[in-house]
């Protein structure tokens, strides 16, 4: 069974449920690998209450954000694949082949630094209100040096309602996120879906819902 790393950041006081989706889904043999350990840049936050609850170990990286040290993080674990369940460094040195992240938001239109959490949100209202954009979604693609930029392994579109709020569409883009997180990361430790993290044109298994 390969080895997955996640790095979630959460809150100081919260977050971290896509992390603890992903445990559930190995526990109920839908993500068939081993979550080996989670990272977090917060020291106490709620990722570690999450990993403590389900006996997953901790690691705090506070920083810098180098490639040295994340490479050592995961060669600290041993992992096979790394997954950026609502990371919000710049990821840098790790192996494109095998990490992927998701990302709140349609791609690349909602994409890049700075675009993260509710301000995905508060985008996406703000151009569906112009008449720019139909539906809010999701997003998951390997992960390069650039945010946001790594070719899309899965797209799902999240359909915006009459009187919603960022918030509102937050959580139903979150409920989402939770479905599919666990599908699609199984697919590519499975091999179903896979890229050689150079061409675009090697990717393989693209998939929408």
């Amino acid at each position: 069974m390969k080895k997955l790393l996640v790095f979630a950041s959460g809150t100081k006081d919260g977050g971290g449920s896509g992390f603890k989706c992903l445990i559930e889904a190995t526990n109920n043999h839908v993500l068939e690998t081993e979550i080996v350990g989670v990272v977090s840049n917060h020291e106490n936050g709620g990722v570690r209450k999450i990993a403590e609850e389900y006996g997953v170990p901790f690691e705090h990286f506070e920083g810098p954000f180098t490639r040295e040290n994340y490479q050592g993080i995961v060669k600290k674990f041993n992992a096979d694949f790394v997954a950026l369940s609502g990371w919000l460094k710049l990821a840098l040195g790790l192996d494109p082949k095998t990490t992927i992240n998701i990302h709140p938001g349609p791609l690349p239109e909602f994409g890049g630094a700075g675009m993260y959490g509710i301000h995905v949100q508060e985008a996406v209202l703000e151009s569906y209100k112009n008449g720019k954009t139909r539906a809010a979604g999701l997003t998951m693609h390997f992960v390069t040096e650039k945010y946001d930029e790594g070719p899309v392994i899965f797209r799902c579109s999240v359909p915006i309602l009459d009187g919603d709020t960022p918030e509102i569409l937050a959580k139903r883009v979150n409920e989402a996120e939770h479905k599919w997180q666990p599908i699609v990361t199984n697919k590519v430790v499975t091999g179903e879906i896979s890229w050689d993290g150079k061409g675009k044109s090697s990717l393989k298994g693209y998939m929408e819902c």
